[in-house]
């Protein structure tokens, strides 16, 4: 009878599949929950880290919109959207003015920083001349040393020698002369751009300037956009510059300067206040979201080669 009951049992046919079919559910039930838990945990991060950049502004934007009485209370929508305070800003006596003198110094500044970083940047880059590696150690030597270091001298000699106190000039004049930022960064970027490209072009017959022109610029716009837009960026919200040169006259105050200026005589009106900001600000964000590809690009690309 034992024998009987042996026999029959090792005869029973085996179901791997069946015993698989009752695991393989679970367990791919179970690595869709992790990858669902994942992306959650994922996104979630991304939303907390996106909502504490952006709520500053937009109870910056809020508050702008308020009245007077309303603002910087408890409420955080405002009961009626004064759409005008941004017109009493924008018609403030100087305040036009800022904004030309702002867009000159950073758009001027930012032309002549390309314009002489390009064959500074490309010469580092591409050409072998003794003094090289003594040239980029002086230019990062530049990029250590604070402004607040040379400030004394560079007043004396603008002010004193050239008479341009109370212009933008002794910050816009400079920058034809190169940025060691925007070189070393452009020198970075130059440095990906195979050699191959430049012997194939000097043996079309190209010179070391057609070559730079033709084959290298279109090439590294990247690069230069990412340059271009750190010394905007730099020039546009410069303080420091404005308040040396400038503040003995309203007429060459930026908006970073004339913004202190307008603070101080509207401090008790902090809707305006926020509505001045908003419209200091804006042209910056709108630049960046248009041109954030080409920046983060430009910026990745810097690292590859050393």
């Amino acid at each position: 009878m034992a024998q009987l009951t042996h026999t029959k049992a090792a005869a029973a046919p085996r179901d791997p599949g069946a015993a698989a079919g009752t695991a393989g559910p679970d367990r791919a039930g179970g690595a869709d929950r992790r990858a669902l838990l994942h992306w959650i945990g994922v996104h979630a991060l991304g939303v907390a880290a996106a909502l504490f950049f952006v709520l500053p502004f937009v109870f910056l934007f809020l508050t702008s919109l308020m009245s007077d009485q309303q603002a910087l209370t408890r409420d955080l929508v405002p009961d009626t959207w004064e759409w005008g305070n941004y017109a009493k800003v924008w018609n403030t006596p100087g305040f036009l003015t800022w904004w030309r003198n702002t867009l000159l110094y950073a758009g001027l500044g930012t032309l002549l920083t390309v314009v002489s970083s390009v064959p500074v940047a490309y010469a580092l880059a591409k050409f072998r001349f003794r003094g090289r590696r003594l040239s980029l150690l002086l230019v990062i030597a530049m990029m250590m040393l604070p402004p607040q270091v040379v400030v004394i001298p560079m007043y004396l000699f603008w002010a004193k020698q050239l008479d341009l106190s109370g212009t933008l000039w002794p910050l816009i004049i400079p920058m034809a002369f190169g940025d060691a930022f925007s070189i070393f960064l452009l020198r970075q970027f130059l440095l990906t751009i195979p050699d191959e490209y430049l012997d194939a072009a000097k043996v079309d017959g190209c010179g070391e300037v057609r070559t730079l022109l033709r084959v290298v610029l279109p090439m590294a716009k990247p690069g230069i956009a990412a340059v271009a837009l750190f010394q905007f960026f730099c020039a546009w919200n410069d303080y420091f510059g404005p308040q040396i040169y400038a503040s003995d006259n309203p007429a060459a105050w930026t908006l970073s300067y004339g913004l202190e200026s307008f603070k101080g005589a509207h401090h008790t009106n902090w809707n305006l206040t926020m509505a001045a900001t908003v419209l200091v600000m804006a042209p910056v964000i709108v630049l960046f979201f248009f041109a954030q590809k080409a920046f983060v690009e430009g910026v990745t690309l810097t690292g590859v080669k050393g």
